[in-house]
């Protein structure tokens, strides 16, 4: 039986909200899937291959980290009104 998509979306939108967040999980995934050949990929392998160095980084002493209680405090400092 062949539903229209509003209807299938207010069915779904009565769930409870686990099974809910299970769904979008599963869906979104499925995107992901969708879009491995993509653009998203490679902006994904360009920030894996940054990660990855910075680490490396940090590992040899070459740069320090910032506590993030720090950063958030300048952040918000910067956002502020």
């Amino acid at each position: 039986m062949v539903r229209s998509s509003d209807s299938l979306e207010s069915q779904l939108l009565t769930l409870p909200a686990a099974d809910r967040a299970r769904l979008a999980e599963l869906l979104l995934a499925s995107l992901d899937t969708d879009l491995d050949a993509g653009p998203a990929t490679a902006i994904e392998d360009v920030w894996r291959e940054e990660a990855t160095i910075r680490l490396q980084e940090l590992r040899a002493g070459t740069v320090s980290g910032i506590p993030a209680s720090q950063v958030f405090e300048a952040a918000t400092r910067r956002l502020a009104p």
